[in-house]
């Protein structure tokens, strides 16, 4: 199905960031879809699902601009300066991110770069991979038997260490589920400070690599054993902790899929909700 000819595309001398979400191409936007049949030139990310890529128009100029631990990457100053003189020369520039744009994906920094230089732009948001990632794992951010609340962190800064900052006893206490993004390196420090400050050694913890693609792997383990098990995870992975992590013996819907048998009451709450 095309999109609406109603849909907005992207103008010469227009930028615009767009989120291609976690993999499955199925979960890009409208929005995203009209803009990679629209633009001139692709400037994309490392963590941009190859066939999301494949449905650029055939003319468009597809630009790598990844960013890879460990390997030689562009800075983001030159990535901002090229994207700003592509709009400059009247082209249509498509900044393609993996999941979305301001979720850990650098957008805000590429925007203020665009706006200090007088380019238009527009923000199209995408699924993050916090959310599409647990969706497709069988688990839910958020369940009201569970937790009220969610919170995500990245699992490294702008100098690639655990990020400064952070209120650890407040995280290890009062988030009940926590979600870290990119935090297979640093798990053993960032498991230390959480049962250092509190959160219980048994918590239950999945690590899911390549989310919402055909290499999707889910581990599902204990927070003192999170280490161990992350050893047989591929990156880039996200790091779930929390109860939540506990139903995804009922909602492992892909694993149904393929044959699995679905638990009906993971948390053995149905003899409570019979009492009341």
């Amino acid at each position: 199905m095309s999109p609406p000819e109603t849909l907005p595309t992207i103008e010469p001398g227009w930028v615009w960031l767009v989120g291609a979400g976690p993999g499955d191409p199925g979960l890009l936007t409208l929005h995203g879809l009209n803009a990679l049949r629209s633009a001139d030139v692709v400037v994309y990310d490392a963590l941009v699902d190859r066939r999301v890529l494949d449905l650029a128009g055939p003319e468009a100029e597809r630009i790598f601009a990844g960013k890879r631990g460990g390997k030689p990457s562009p800075k983001q100053h030159d990535i901002s300066q090229r994207l700003i003189a592509l709009a400059r020369d009247g082209r249509r520039v498509l900044r393609l991110k993996g999941g979305d744009p301001f979720v850990f994906g650098r957008g805000g920094e590429e925007a203020l770069a665009l706006v200090e230089a007088g380019i238009p732009f527009r923000v199209v948001p995408g699924v993050t991979s916090g959310i599409g990632g647990l969706a497709y794992a069988g688990i839910p951010a958020t369940h009201r038997d569970v937790n009220a609340a969610v919170t995500f962190i990245t699992g490294h800064s702008l100098t690639g260490a655990v990020p400064d900052g952070l209120d650890w006893p407040a995280l290890a206490r009062g988030a009940p589920v926590l979600v870290f993004y990119m935090a297979i390196k640093h798990l053993g420090e960032i498991v230390s400070k959480l049962t250092g400050a509190g959160r219980p050694p048994d918590d239950a913890v999945a690590l899911i690599s390549n989310a919402t693609t055909e290499k999707q792997q889910v581990v599902v383990t204990r927070l003192d054993r999170a280490v161990e098990a992350s050893r047989t995870v591929e990156p880039p992975a996200l790091v779930v902790v929390g109860d939540v992590v506990r139903l995804r013996p009922a909602l492992d819907w892909l694993g149904a899929m393929s044959g699995r048998t679905l638990e009906a009451d993971p948390l053995g709450m149905r003899n409570q909700d019979e009492a009341v």
